[in-house]
């Protein structure tokens, strides 16, 4: 059964090459840092829910909303191929509802904080800002793009950060649990001009402060789509899983 059922719409994504050390001991049992051109990748996540539907539920208040979060990005061998998919340090939504049911069924990284969004269309550009309050203090993320969608191109960094269709999350050191997240493949906004303004250590915490004075590698907005999460599954992982590959 299909978990949930959106629409994912105006992904702000800006992307920071990290050092994969750092990232290791949140790497969930079965699965492995994935890289592009050698680069390791953390993206801060910005974009809104809409039309929102929890085991086919419209939830009233919680159809639409604004998520922000951190991720990186790992895969999977399996059946003779790769899974490509993405892993959550946090998850940041203004709904506690949704923080609740997220963290109970899918033990993840969902935290409430009041959040708001706003788009400005000119005649030639869009601007997207997203925010999230934490610890009485605003945070922001802001993109200006052209108005024209363009394809993401096969083989390019675009392509690495958004063709991720499945998720993982690390529920102790063996055990694992993994969902599929289906969509068309999405377009993409040109970027012109972007800006941050966010306390990555106390949204995040110590291990990444050091994105705190680091320009991103890449920034990219993608108008998203109607997007699924189902086929949930836990994985129990044998020590020798690793070694095999």
């Amino acid at each position: 059964m299909n978990f949930l059922k959106a629409e994912w719409k105006n992904l702000a994504l800006f992307n920071y090459e990290i050092d994969a050390k750092i990232l290791e001991k949140y790497i969930p049992a079965g699965t492995e840092i994935d890289v592009w051109n050698n680069k390791c990748y953390v993206s801060l996540v910005g974009f809104m829910f809409k039309n929102t539907k929890v085991l086919g539920i419209k939830v009233p208040f919680h159809v639409n909303f604004e998520e922000v979060n951190l991720r990186f990005y790992v895969k999977r061998f399996e059946n003779g191929e790769w899974k490509r998919g993405v892993v959550f340090i946090k998850e940041i939504v203004p709904k506690k509802a949704i923080t609740f049911i997220a963290n109970t069924l899918y033990q993840e990284h969902y935290e409430t904080q009041k959040m708001q969004h706003e788009i400005i269309e000119n005649e030639e550009t869009n601007t997207f800002v997203y925010q999230w309050k934490n610890k009485g203090k605003w945070n922001t993320i802001t993109l200006e793009t052209q108005k024209n969608l363009t394809e993401i191109e096969t083989g390019s960094e675009a392509e690495f950060i958004t063709e991720d269709y499945f998720g993982y999350t690390k529920i102790n050191d063996k055990t694992t649990f993994e969902y599929e997240v289906t969509h068309p493949r999405w377009e993409q906004l040109k970027v012109l001009n972007q800006k941050t303004a966010i306390d990555f250590g106390k949204t995040y915490g110590p291990d990444f402060e050091c994105l705190q004075n680091v320009k991103p590698t890449s920034v990219f907005l993608a108008k998203g789509s109607k997007i699924e999460v189902k086929n949930k599954r836990k994985l129990e992982i044998k020590e020798e899983y690793e070694m095999a590959i």
